[in-house]
């Protein structure tokens, strides 16, 4: 597993690749965790490095009990794609309802 870290300072995980940080930015709510994008330097993009990046967050998910919410697309079809890597997830086809995003704070 990639050595993904949790910069929880700036509310998201890192996985450095040559030099450079490939991101997913994230807002925890009690056990659920929310991403909402996910980021790769152009250099990196193509690479595989964020399909690292979200392996290493599943992993971290499943160690310390939290349920997924994946808004980004990227982060939404990986999940699907790598059934063996995902905790549990909430919401239909990955995407919670819009009263539940805005409990969360994520639209208004």
């Amino acid at each position: 597993m990639a050595n993904v870290r949790d910069n929880r300072e700036r509310s998201r995980f890192e996985l450095d690749e040559a030099g450079q940080i490939v991101f997913a930015n994230y807002r925890r709510q009690n056990s659920t965790l929310v991403i909402p994008y996910v980021e790769a330097p152009p250099a990196l993009r193509g690479t595989g490095a964020s399909g690292r990046l979200m392996e290493g967050i599943m992993g971290i998910a499943r160690a310390e009990g939290l349920k997924i919410v994946p808004l980004c697309g990227f982060a939404s079809a990986w999940m699907r794609r790598h059934k063996q890597h995902r905790p549990p997830r909430i919401g239909i086809a990955g995407l919670p309802s819009r009263e539940w995003r805005q409990r969360v704070k994520l639209i208004r």
